[in-house]
């Protein structure tokens, strides 16, 4: 089977309505419409992980783009999929770079070295997964194991928009209306708005801390000279990697997370479409992998696969390939936009803040949800105890040295929470149920 077999499909494949297949296609506009509905599902979380870690979001949405054509050809266009930014990443690449949370990380060089290293062990777990089959991951990594992971990430990271984000008073309220917002649209919106609550719920903060600030003088006034000096069409930064032992060793675990990521997008288009898709996983992690590489190796974010995609296309019953091709193309081309990348940098910190302790919140929530969907059994003592120790683990930050390299927080917790259930599996126990439900990125 080819990577191109997709394009070399005969015209019938064309559909004018109702469920479309991800081999099939709606004419080319239809499509195109499509394609932009993809990119501003994928948007907010898309530019709000780099500017988290101090990345320049122009060349992270300019690598997402990038990174869902790799995979689409790596995957011979059998697997519908945005790559967009990883939220994985973000508490192991504060760590390694003791970035503080505003403007560019000055040693983004360390993360992007450590980005690629992780890439290449995603990659490697695909090519040995192409080769054997999943069931080894599923049994490496359960639901109880993938929940505890995915809600340390949230709760490792808590502390960062707190302690670093909000300097006085009025920016910790300026926080506290930003979640309310974000709360707001979730819960009393409908459709297409609540599918973009933070960035709907980022606008409105931002236009009530406009009004508090530039019209009421209550606080730093936002500033808006950086827009209209930006040009519309220029060159993303590019910054080469530094490969540094101690910050790879950080990073890379983060793989394991993105199997897991991948691995809940492929058995939910599975269940969404009726078409199993396990023999395309192997070539998922790698094409996740490999862009995962070229975006650390440019200057850009990791990439996963997006929830937020999976839920448009549920919505629209719509899983043509075809479109995340035309979503790639669009993000390209404002990837290329200064003004784009303008107007995210006018973003008030506090108000990203409000935005980061939701966005957290609701990646420790996904872990449990992970454990819900699946029906991880608590009152089995070796769930409870890798549950538990994993939640401490990375929460607490525990560190643990090997001569010059530390590993801490996220690393501890991953590693231990698979070498605790393994070591507690052993002689004879219940068997550990596949994941279904995909975590946050």
């Amino acid at each position: 089977m080819g990577l191109f077999d997709w394009a070399e499909k005969p015209a019938q494949v064309l559909q004018q309505g109702g469920v479309i297949a991800p081999d099939e296609r709606l004419p080319w506009p239809q499509t195109a419409a499509m394609g932009v509905q993809h990119v501003i599902a994928m948007f907010g979380a898309t530019v709000l992980a780099p500017i988290l870690m101090g990345f320049d979001p122009n060349l992270a949405i300019l690598m997402s783009g990038i990174g869902t054509l790799i995979f689409f050809l790596i995957t011979g266009g059998k697997v519908p999929s945005y790559l967009g930014s990883s939220f994985a990443f973000i508490g192991v690449v504060i760590a390694a770079t003791g970035y503080a949370g505003k403007g560019p990380n000055a040693n983004i060089a360390l993360a992007l070295g450590g980005i690629v290293a992780c890439g290449v062990v995603y990659a490697i777990i695909g090519a040995i997964v192409q080769a054997v089959g999943t069931r080894w991951i599923e049994r490496l990594m359960p639901p109880v194991v993938t929940g505890a992971v995915v809600a340390v990430i949230g709760l490792n990271l808590a502390s960062v928009p707190i302690k670093n984000m909000a300097a006085n008073n009025f920016e910790s309220w300026m926080q506290a209306v930003t979640f309310l917002c974000v709360a707001l649209v979730a819960v009393f919106t409908r459709g297409m708005v609540q599918r973009l609550l933070i960035l709907v719920g980022l606008i409105l903060a931002s236009i009530v801390y406009a009004v508090l600030t530039n019209g009421l003088g209550l606080g730093k006034p936002m500033d808006f000279s950086g827009i209209a000096a930006a040009a519309w069409v220029g060159t993303p930064h590019f910054v080469t990697p530094v490969f540094s032992g101690a910050a790879m060793l950080m990073i890379a675990p983060v793989a394991i997370i993105l199997v897991a990521e991948n691995l809940g997008h492929i058995k939910a288009v599975t269940a969404m479409t009726g078409r199993n898709l396990d023999a395309y996983m192997g070539r998922a992690f790698l094409g996740d992998g490999i862009a995962t590489i070229v975006s650390g190796a440019a200057g850009g974010t990791g990439v996963t696969t997006y929830a937020e995609n999976i839920g448009v296309m549920a919505a629209t019953k719509i899983y043509s390939t075809a479109v995340f091709v035309a979503a790639a193309l669009i993000a390209v081309v404002l990837g290329f936009s200064p003004k784009f990348g303008a107007v995210i940098q006018a973003i008030p910190l506090p108000v990203m803040g409000g935005v980061s302790i939701v966005v957290f919140g609701l990646i420790a929530a996904a872990g449990a949800k992970i454990w819900v969907d699946n029906r991880v059994d608590f009152s089995d003592n070796r769930n409870l105890i890798v549950a538990a120790v994993t939640l401490v683990l990375g929460t607490g930050d525990f560190t643990l040295k090997f001569g010059g390299f530390a590993l801490g927080g996220i690393g501890t917790a991953t590693f231990g929470a698979i070498l605790l259930y393994a070591l507690l599996s052993r002689g004879g126990s219940r068997p550990a149920t596949t994941p279904v439900a995909q975590p946050a990125r």
